[in-house]
């Protein structure tokens, strides 16, 4: 069961080839003996994910079932989810249960997919690796010695390894394509507002956005489609109606433009990675896509202003947890000031600490001018320059991640090299634009990521093109050993 695609497990069940609870505890199986090896989940819902198996069966008999009926999914511990522990992969939620479902949650069990757990995570979902997590580092399926990315990592890795069909994660920065491209999936970053934010726990307001790892684009499409569209208690939901975007990926594409930005092929790329990405480039040529090298000078800036953007936004939206309302609270406090700074020093780990810090320091007296409203200034001309290069070409295709998968600790001391694996996604956040990653190729026997990133709210058009490509390559059907 574990290698069927969405499709044809929908497909599998209305023709009553097994149920929607023998399909949920065969994957279960799979979670409980592969995944935590891989340390993916954080928690796993048995109980209650076999409850919404059967209820899935009843939908078949009476035959009135939702697009995505018995299908199992996994949600990245940063959503919310009714009665089930919400940590954020972090000690100072380790004890929090959400009274509510977050929206995409809550649209996710209404088309009929099955809760099978909560995916391990970044604290807070700053990360690049995923070793930044109060439960340990998750390991990547091609090589356990290996990071899978972050924040999402454990989503990305537990979709890698056929322990899921399908998963959620967030992309702040990349959390969603490049942990889709170290493990080698497919990952998509919806336009900011696509996806309503309800109930999703904030790191940075205005750059994160929830997205979907699958296996291939089509299963993403489907899961895509039963997430997204409007919601009127996300402010910054918009209101516009959601295409039918697996209908749209055999649609004929037309003629296709790529446009190929120089600035993507620098000196911190990887040359076997290059590469591979030359090679995937190729092959769009040779099915008919029309190749033009752009420029948009202002990319290089855009990790500088991501990391005084998000930290920003980081230090506003965690000054909540001060050990008093929810939370983790220390025992050792004597006064309320105590209780404040022991509670947070014990609750945080320290990439949070460290970015908090960061944030404050952007927005005091006397560094806002200098800082902060720098970088929203050049947030600005980065997206200028995007939406420019947009009007010349479809899309804008390059590498997901100037590297494949790192080694478990090789570079968690050094956070200025970890913050340049975001160096070629954090620039479609900054400008809230929608993008896919692809798996492209492999080197040294971990996998590439393509990205492919699109104007706004052309995710249909983007689907259709990335599946374009799968359907001419097979690089998204590869299993990593020991998870066939």
């Amino acid at each position: 069961m574990h290698h069927l695609s969405i499709r044809q497990l929908k497909e599998a069940l209305l023709a009553r080839d097994f149920s929607c609870e023998e399909l949920a505890r065969s994957h279960l199986e799979r979670l409980v003996r592969i995944g935590a090896e891989l340390n993916c989940l954080v928690s796993l819902t048995e109980e209650q994910a076999l409850a919404e198996a059967r209820e899935a069966d009843r939908r078949l008999i009476r035959g009135d079932c939702p697009a995505l009926n018995g299908i199992p999914v996994v949600h990245k511990d940063v959503f919310c989810t009714r009665g089930v522990r919400t940590s954020c992969g972090s000690r100072m939620l380790d004890n929090f249960v959400a009274p509510y479902d977050a929206t995409v949650v809550e649209r996710a069990r209404r088309q009929g997919m099955v809760m099978l757990g909560k995916a391990n995570m970044d604290e807070f979902a700053m990360g690049s690796s995923n070793e930044n997590s109060f439960y340990g580092p998750v390991r990547n399926p091609w090589d356990r010695e290996r990071v899978p990315g972050g924040s999402s990592g454990g989503s990305a890795a537990a979709v890698a390894a056929r322990l899921v069909p399908a998963a959620t994660g967030t992309d702040t920065g990349g959390s969603v394509r490049q942990p889709a491209a170290l493990c080698g999936v497919t990952g998509i970053k919806p336009t900011y507002g696509r996806v309503s934010r309800y109930g999703l726990v904030a790191y940075a307001s205005s750059l994160d956005q929830a997205g979907v790892f699958a296996r291939s684009v089509e299963d993403a499409a489907f899961v895509l489609e039963a997430i997204a569209g409007y919601d009127e208690r996300d402010s910054t939901s918009v209101d516009r109606p959601v295409e039918n975007y697996v209908s749209a990926l055999e649609e004929d594409a037309g003629p296709l433009r790529i446009g190929v930005a120089r600035e993507f092929f620098g000196s911190g790329l990887d040359p076997a990675v290059g590469d591979a990405i030359e090679e995937a480039l190729s092959h769009f040529e040779r099915h008919g896509a029309g190749r033009r090298d752009i420029s948009i000078p202002s990319l290089e800036l855009a990790i500088p202003a991501y990391y005084v953007v998000a930290p920003a936004e980081c230090s506003s939206n965690l000054s909540r947890y001060d050990g008093v309302r929810y939370g983790y609270r220390s025992a050792g406090a004597r006064d309320i000031e105590t209780l404040y700074k022991k509670s947070r020093s014990e609750g945080f780990g320290a990439e949070v600490k460290r970015r908090i810090l960061v944030g404050t320091y952007a927005l005091s007296s006397g560094y806002y001018d200098a800082y902060y409203l720098k970088a929203q200034k050049i947030r600005r001309l980065i997206s200028a320059e995007l939406r420019e290069a947009l009007r010349e070409v479809d899309v804008i295709v390059g590498p997901t991640s100037p590297f494949t998968a790192f080694r478990l600790g090789e570079r968690a001391g050094d956070p200025v090299t970890m913050y340049r694996c975001d160096v070629y996604t954090t620039a479609v956040n900054l400008a809230g634009l929608p993008a896919i990653s692809l798996p492209a190729g492999f080197v040294h026997g971990l996998p590439v990521g393509l990205q492919i990133i699109g104007d706004h709210f052309s995710e249909a058009r983007l689907l259709q093109i990335a599946h374009r490509f799968q359907s001419t390559s097979d690089w998204h059907q590869r299993v990593p050993a020991g998870c066939e």
